[in-house]
């Protein structure tokens, strides 16, 4: 298996209201890296997975309507607890629907698994990862 990895990162705000999160139950804000790997299981022509910089543009769009957003006022998360885990997979969903979309481009065939990886500090990170 073949995969071309991105990083980009995101500041947000968010309160997780249960219990269970301590501390964290108040607003707070976080800077999460974001790592994205798209996977195939062969290489183009020219010895490519997916075209790089096409990788590093998705990933900045997907991650670009969270930054800087308090995530309690998106209706896109209202009901659900914005923990490290839903937020991978919020943004495996977006990747997986720019991919279909053709926004990787001829690359973007071959993917058949992706890795969302966010680090929430330099000690913790959590991922979403799947076939597509």
């Amino acid at each position: 298996m073949f995969a071309v990895e991105v990083r980009d990162h995101m500041m947000i705000a968010h309160s997780l209201p249960r219990e269970v999160f301590g501390p964290a139950q108040a607003m707070h804000g976080a800077t999460f890296v974001v790592d994205a790997a798209f996977m195939t299981e062969d290489l183009d022509e020219n010895g490519l997975g997916v075209d790089i910089g096409l990788a590093t543009t998705v990933l900045k769009d997907a991650v670009r309507p969270l930054n800087y957003q308090n995530l309690d006022e998106l209706d896109v998360f209202r009901g659900k607890i914005t923990t490290t885990e839903v937020l991978a997979k919020y943004i495996f969903d977006d990747l997986r629907r720019r991919i279909d979309a053709g926004e990787l481009g001829p690359g973007g065939k071959r993917v058949c698994r992706l890795k969302i990886t966010l680090h929430e500090s330099h000690v913790a990170r959590a991922w979403y990862e799947a076939a597509i």
